[in-house]
Parts: structure tokens; sequence; C-alpha cells
């Protein structure tokens, strides 16, 4: 078994799937500790804090990134984040998660090159150790 991250992230409103990841990342020890944000404002909020007091270990490795949230959804906080992502200096992995099957939505992920990968919900556990072994 790989090392676990140092830090993982989950931006998104929905209680249920938050709970449910958050178990598998702490069950199989993918990632040592793990933010949550109920969405994007809050998300960068945060990250904007760190570009101001900048701390490595205070930034993911990883993220998941909701697409339908209420107050700032994951298009806006991508725009946005990408400002912040260059101050950090830090590579991080940010992962776009979604019931929706647009074929837009897909497109649109397809041609931000932040995005590491559009996957959809629910997401499965063989699916999450994968995508921690490609980040560690």
């Amino acid at each position: 078994m790989k090392t676990p991250l140092e830090l993982a992230c989950i931006i998104d409103d929905d209680n249920i799937y938050v709970s449910l990841i958050s178990k598998i990342i702490k069950m199989k020890k993918l990632a040592k500790n793990l933010l949550v944000f109920r969405n994007g404002r809050e998300a960068l909020s945060y990250f904007d804090s760190l570009s101001e007091d900048f701390d490595a270990k205070k930034i993911p490795d990883i993220i998941f990134l909701d697409l339908n949230m209420p107050i700032m959804d994951g298009w806006q906080f991508i725009k946005a984040f990408g400002e912040v992502r260059q101050k950090l200096d830090k590579k991080v992995e940010l992962y776009l998660v979604s019931s929706s099957i647009d074929p837009r939505d897909l497109q649109k992920a397809n041609g931000i090159e932040e995005i590491s990968d559009y996957l959809l919900k629910p997401l499965k556990i063989n699916d999450i150790e994968q995508i921690f072994e490609i980040a560690s």
C-alpha cells in the first residue's frame, strides 16, 4: 500500500455524498487529513488565505469538486481558483464530480487544463483508491 496523501479536500453540498467519501478515505487510509467545504466560496476563502500565508501542508494534494452547489458552483470555483492556484506553488489534482451526464459539461471540463478528470456520482471505492494511487 502506498503512503497516504497528506491532505485531501471535498467541496460538495451533498451531506450523504460527503459522509460516504469521507468514510472511504478514512477507512482506506488514503489521506492523513481531510478538508470539507459546502460550497465553492467557503473553499475559495480558505485558499485565498493560504496564498497570503503559504504553508504547503495546508494545501490539498487532491480536490473532489461538485459542479452543482449553492452560493458558488464548481464552474465558478474553477475560474476563481485558477488565479489563486498560481500563488500556491504546489500541484493540486482537481477532479470534477457530478451526477450530470450532460455532454456539454463533459466537453467544458475537457477544455479546462486544471481539471484532472470528470467523474460521475456515485464514485466506487475502487475508483477512489485508483485516483489516490495516481495522485501519490
